[in-house]
């Protein structure tokens, strides 16, 4: 198949893209620079919002999987906010173009404050301008996707550990710190427990989950489990013979995080279990 991704140079885009190509697929990366791309991808930089006939200029793909997105890790951003009109009217411009299937990467922090495994239909009440425009954006697609008979998927993150320069999550900071040479890092007491899943997990879930049209809908890019953060992080730290240390107690939770969360890893499961065989049928299926 030929995937269209966007955001391919961010943190995510880069692992997705490569696990992409691995699998067999074509890729056509976008992004507004586009340096960090596995060199097997065809390469368009360009702002994305600016592109007119973004179907026929990115090659006519079979699927768009929507990545991009400003200030990720920054949830009060006014960014979430004022670019939400232009992802609107990019994945508009697909559903009304001959493409197959659209992915776009949410966000468990759509759902807002809530305790224990979310599922594909559990409510939604997001407390950030990040979770509220990416739970509006997901119910938009949705809508075009029905209106116009296309394989809808929402690819809902977790929380991902890796030691990336180029990423944003308390594990690439406490990266960056011991590469300072820094002897402590302040943290919370990390009594939370989310659901953590290993980069290279996440981005094979993504490229597994955008290659077949089996299983559909919100799909939980996850691993299905919770763990205290604090557990996660130390082991993180063991794990890349870091010699930091926590400064536990320097900074208080998010009001807004909940203290008990993971995804219910169902659909992912069945998808990571499709044999190849399933996935050549499906290839097979679409053209």
């Amino acid at each position: 198949m030929i995937i269209l991704v966007t955001g391919a140079n961010g943190y995510l885009g880069q692992g997705i893209v490569k696990h992409l190509l691995d699998n067999g697929n074509k890729v056509v990366a976008a992004d507004v620079t586009v340096d960090r791309i596995d060199g097997r991808a065809i390469k368009r930089p360009c702002d994305l919002f600016k592109v007119p006939d973004p179907y026929t200029y990115f090659g006519e793909p079979d699927v768009l999987l929507h990545l991009a997105w400003r200030d990720g890790f920054v949830h009060y951003s006014d960014s979430h906010i004022d670019d939400l009109p232009k992802h609107y009217a990019f994945i508009k411009s697909f559903a009304e173009s001959d493409v197959k299937a659209i992915a776009v990467m949410g966000s468990m922090h759509e759902i807002g404050f809530y305790e224990g495994s979310i599922k594909e239909d559990t409510p939604c009440r997001p407390t950030t301008p990040y979770g509220i425009s990416k739970n509006a954006l997901r119910d938009l697609t949705e809508m075009f996707c029905k209106q116009k008979n296309k394989t809808f998927l929402w690819l809902r993150g977790y929380y991902i550990v890796g030691n990336s320069q180029y990423g944003s999550s308390i594990f690439s900071k406490i990266t960056a710190a011991e590469t300072e040479e820094r002897e402590e890092f302040p943290f919370t007491m990390g009594q939370n427990q989310f659901d953590f899943i290993d980069y290279e997990d996440f981005c094979e879930q993504v490229a597994r989950a955008v290659s077949q049209n089996w299983i559909t809908g919100v799909i939980n890019i996850c691993s299905g489990r919770p763990e205290k953060l604090a557990d996660r992080v130390e082991r993180f730290i063991k794990e890349n013979g870091y010699n930091i240390k926590l400064k536990y107690g320097a900074f208080p939770d998010r009001p807004y995080d909940s203290k008990a969360v993971w995804g219910d890893g169902d659909k992912i499961e069945h998808i990571m279990g499709l044999s190849a065989k399933d996935v050549i049928k499906v290839h097979d299926q679409d053209h």
